[in-house]
């Protein structure tokens, strides 16, 4: 893919060493865009100035919500290499998201070559503090001008970036999470295994709700039987219960996260059996009450691994390792951000360099 390349005139401040980045709240001087038009296809694949987009008020992503994205990140090492981790499976997602929203698809290989070559742009604005990582959202939607529901007949792909700090700025610390048994999050036939906006703008309220209870995130259950443990927020979720872990099956109501790919591939060659089926909130609140519950986490790319220290069903209310991130939990953040920084061996094959 050829990507004309048109250079910021002014040049943006960049944080200083050691500034707090927070986690969107600066971006970098340039993005890539590319557009596509029905009889024509994708062209005119760009990096330019980062800055507002143009869009007519009948764009039809503002009225029927065509939209779809993805999130993930670069590294600087200590030698100062600059690391994609596994954008191919972002890229994959990506055109499976398309797919299901009657969006076209992005090449994987013009995904990852556009994502490689904005963060070679930019590589100076990917941090070197620990913790710290670039950013990237790679996002598509329609712009066709137009009041009436069908596929559009143009489109809108651009990539942008962001440097952030840590997710957790004072370490990996457990969560309180609340048991959400009012709304759902997604139904078989539904949109529940893309990343589109749709999904996030629906979960909202129920977050909301367990922020007002002092919970930090929100467990969904299945939306058939409000029965069966799914994800965490925007993340996936495991669950470590005699020495076995647990996690929901990726059948089209759970996003197939990177992270949660790679964990299992980890925790599969340290020799642990992984169990990816639909485990019950009562078998889960079960196993919490007698112990047998010795960890769980949230799996997603912003925070990586996410400890949960209690779980609130109703009235029902369980506390996982005294409240206390799990041995398992750490080493698998560890683990996993050792190999996204370069300081762990990658055996997997994971990594990529940004020349």
């Amino acid at each position: 893919m050829e990507i004309r390349i048109e250079r910021a005139t002014t040049l943006k401040e960049k944080p200083k060493a050691g500034e707090a980045l927070g986690f969107g709240k600066y971006y970098t001087d340039h993005m890539f865009v590319m557009d596509w038009d029905r009889g024509q296809g994708w062209h005119d694949a760009r990096i330019v100035p980062f800055g507002p987009i143009p869009m007519d008020p009948a764009s039809m992503v503002l009225h029927y919500a065509q939209e779809t994205f993805e999130g993930l990140k670069a590294y600087r090492t200590k030698d100062d290499r600059i690391l994609l981790f596994r954008p191919e499976m972002n890229a994959r997602r990506f055109a499976n998201s398309n797919r299901r929203l009657c969006m076209p698809e992005v090449a994987e290989e013009d995904f990852v070559e556009a994502v490689t070559q904005l963060v070679a742009c930019e590589k100076d604005w990917v941090p070197a503090e620990e913790g710290t990582s670039l950013y990237i959202r790679p996002f598509m939607f329609a712009t066709e001008a137009a009041v009436g529901v069908h596929p559009a007949s143009s489109y809108k792909f651009v990539i942008i970036l962001s440097p952030v700090g840590a997710y957790y700025p004072e370490g990996v610390n457990p969560v309180k999470i609340y048991v959400e048994d009012e709304y759902v999050r997604a139904t078989p036939g539904g949109t529940g295994f893309t990343k589109c906006g749709g999904n996030y703008a629906a979960s909202i309220a129920a977050q909301v709700k367990a922020e007002e209870m002092g919970f930090t995130q929100v467990l969904w259950l299945d939306g058939v039987h409000r029965k069966y443990v799914e994800e965490v927020g925007t993340m996936n979720v495991m669950f470590m219960i005699d020495n076995e872990i647990y996690t929901a099956p990726c059948d089209g109501t759970v996003l197939p996260g990177v992270t949660r790919d790679s964990i299992i591939h980890i925790l599969k060659s340290w020799g642990y059996k992984v169990n990816e089926m639909h485990l019950a909130i009562d078998d889960l609140m079960k196993a919490g009450h007698d112990k047998t519950l010795q960890e769980a986490f949230g799996t997603g790319t912003a925070a990586v691994i996410s400890p949960i220290g209690e779980l609130r069903y109703k009235e029902d209310e369980v506390t996982i390792n005294d409240f206390k991130t799990g041995e398992l939990t750490q080493k698998l953040y560890d683990t996993l951000t050792g190999i996204q920084w370069g300081d762990i061996e990658d055996t997997f094959g994971w990594t990529r360099e940004v020349k």
